[in-house]
């Protein structure tokens, strides 16, 4: 039975309400880290953006830049959530973050958010800019996680911009299958509940599901991904999301595009937020910042 579309938008605008800097641990947060931020507005088909710019310690100027989609299932509303990620990055890799607001469902359905995403980096690569945009990484969490793909996906069908690295931590990046069913032994249940909600308010036609920019891990996108940007993955043993994560990175080093697979064997979903030790987060984090920083080297 399908989830009432009415119903979902509904639980989703009452998500994007809920705090959510009130979730990330305390332990995690790395507010010893200075940041020095500053707000803009990004333009995109689908209407401008918020942004918050994270400026690394010895400024932009020709460095490169750091592109982060928060997560949320696409619906909720939070980038505040990933400023630690982002103060972490820009600190230790020496490159310019720019956490991006991107507009969630139902306000902006699929493909709506992916090409914002997409927008977002090609405004990004831009000369104008006060950073290296030639020097370019698409990263995100989650929901995050898949519109980076998608604006990678969309740069290697177009030709440009030049993405570096993604970073896809955790991703969600098969809409064909329902959350109940990828619930299996040993898994977290959080997302199940969870799960119709988010598909049924982002991409309400079922068989638009299957779109690559949706569902690149789904057995009806075969395309060849040779040339895409290469690809750091992220998964956790207990996420739901894990299987459909590694079938994309089997897909990505079948092209020749993956520059590695980080699984985490103890932890689930949203582990960085959701409270895992500090010396966890940190050296996922620190991969992040090696693996970026190889990219850019390589520009």
């Amino acid at each position: 039975m399908a989830f009432p579309l009415w119903l979902a938008d509904g639980i989703a605008r009452l998500a994007q309400k809920a705090p959510g800097s009130l979730r990330v641990s305390s332990e995690t947060n790395f507010a010893e880290i200075p940041a020095v931020t500053e707000d803009m507005r990004i333009p995109t088909r689908h209407g401008d953006l918020h942004a918050t710019v994270y400026s690394p310690p010895n400024g932009s100027a020709e460095r490169g830049v750091y592109l982060n989609f928060h997560g949320g299932g696409f619906v909720m509303r939070h980038p505040e959530q990933d400023d630690p990620l982002c103060r972490y990055i820009a600190a230790h890799a020496d490159v310019t973050v720019v956490n991006i607001d991107y507009t969630p469902a139902p306000q902006s359905r699929f493909p709506g958010p992916v090409e914002q995403a997409y927008d977002a980096a090609l405004w990004a690569a831009s000369s104008d800019r006060p950073w290296d945009g030639s020097r370019l990484v698409v990263g995100g969490q989650s929901a995050g996680g898949a519109l980076a793909a998608g604006a990678s996906r969309l740069a290697l069908e177009a030709n440009g911009p030049s993405i570096s690295l993604q970073v896809l931590m955790y991703p969600a990046l098969d809409l064909t299958i329902p959350a109940r069913q990828k619930k299996t032994a040993g898994k977290e249940s959080f997302l199940v509940p969870m799960g119709p909600i988010f598909d049924t308010a982002y991409c309400p036609d079922v068989a638009r599901r299957s779109d690559r920019l949706a569902s690149p891990a789904a057995p009806a996108d075969t395309a060849s991904l040779e040339g895409i940007a290469p690809a750091l993955i992220v998964t956790a043993h207990k996420d739901i999301l894990r299987e459909e994560a590694i079938r994309y990175a089997e897909r990505l080093e079948h092209a020749g595009a993956l520059t590695g697979h980080l699984d985490l064997p103890d932890y689930g979903h949203g582990f960085n937020i959701l409270g895992a030790p500090r010396d966890i987060v940190a050296e996922i984090y620190d991969r992040i910042v090696e693996c970026t920083q190889a990219a850019l080297a390589q520009t």
